[in-house]
């Protein structure tokens, strides 16, 4: 055991940092860290120490050159050190934020900027990951930006509602009311992004376009900025036939969580079988999205690694 002093203080964001996160980086960091003045005490085991000064090295070089750090990005900065990734740091932390009318948008981890720098450079982009990583959310904001730099003249979002022809069937009014439970989550994305009349004008105008994976069948959508929500519960079938509705000058961006099929036979997800058949094509991203991504309650990152530590151990029972 030993004990150092390391002069990374901030008495304005680091010092709040440890009131919000001091016991968990202390846990993740295997140390125990106080503060004497204007220095950190950080007593721990050797190895431990090590890693710690060197985490905040980093974190005092990217000060030095001018980067406010936020309560956050302490955390998203440890997960880039401990993936042996610490000059990526910069490169995320750079990000130009995304800007609408009601707030800006800016990537809060490297997979979200990488998605991101994917969207603006290819035509055909999947996000592939759990629920709360900002897979839609991103796609919607890029696809905003588009349209605002008139790259595009139109937007179009989109997903399967595999229930249609089952139980939705019951439910009262016309198909657009039928369907609405399925398009909310879009609706809810587009809405905390811009203000509500402006997007409610967008969309009566057909500018953006909110609609069932079915109303896209034999179109062609040209110069659009075209959205696939929930694609793990495509079938093979639908998502060939989405993904050849593309015209000039649109891109598209697919996203699922393969994890949460819905479909009677997951074997037969549109998805699973695309990352199959098109991995390896140059023209198309695959990014691919985990539990440290994920950019909601705290607690939800607990959720969704405790379910793939139980989804593992049946996988390996099986």
């Amino acid at each position: 055991m030993e004990k150092i002093e390391h002069p990374y203080v901030r008495k304005t964001a680091f010092s709040g940092v440890l009131d919000k996160n001091l016991r968990s980086l202390e846990k993740r960091l295997g140390i125990s860290i106080s503060i004497r003045g204007n220095s950190l005490i950080i007593d721990g085991p050797d190895k431990n120490i090590e890693f710690a000064k060197y985490y905040f090295d980093q974190l005092q070089i990217l000060e030095d050159k001018g980067y406010s750090l936020k309560p956050n990005d302490y955390i998203v900065a440890l997960d880039l050190i401990e993936e042996g990734r610490p000059h990526r740091l910069e490169q995320l932390f750079s990000a130009e934020p995304l800007t609408f009318s009601r707030k800006s948008v800016t990537p809060k981890t490297l997979n979200q900027q990488e998605y991101i720098q994917a969207m603006q450079k290819h035509d055909l982009v999947f996000g592939i990951g759990p629920a709360g990583t900002g897979k839609t959310y991103l796609a919607m904001a890029l696809a905003l930006s588009f349209l605002q730099d008139k790259s595009v003249s139109r937007i179009i979002l989109t997903r399967p509602a595999i229930e249609a022809g089952e139980r939705l069937g019951f439910l009262p009014g016309d198909i657009s009311q039928k369907i609405n439970p399925y398009l909310r989550p879009l609706y809810d994305a587009l809405f905390d992004l811009s203000l509500q009349e402006p997007a409610k004008s967008l969309i009566d105008r057909g500018i953006i376009e909110i609609a069932p994976l079915a109303f896209m069948r034999g179109r062609t959508l040209n110069n659009a900025f075209i959205i696939l929500d929930e694609a793990q519960n495509t079938t093979k079938e639908q998502m060939k036939m989405i993904l050849t509705r593309a015209g000039f000058n649109s891109k598209m961006i697919v996203t699922a969580d393969i994890t949460q099929i819905d479909l009677p036979h997951p074997q037969n997800s549109g998805v699973l079988h695309a990352m199959k058949i098109l991995t390896g094509l140059k023209e198309i991203a695959f990014v691919h999205f985990n539990d440290k991504d994920v950019v909601r309650h705290p607690l939800v990152q607990k959720i969704v690694m405790a379910y793939q530590k139980s989804e593992t151990k049946l996988q390996r029972h099986k």
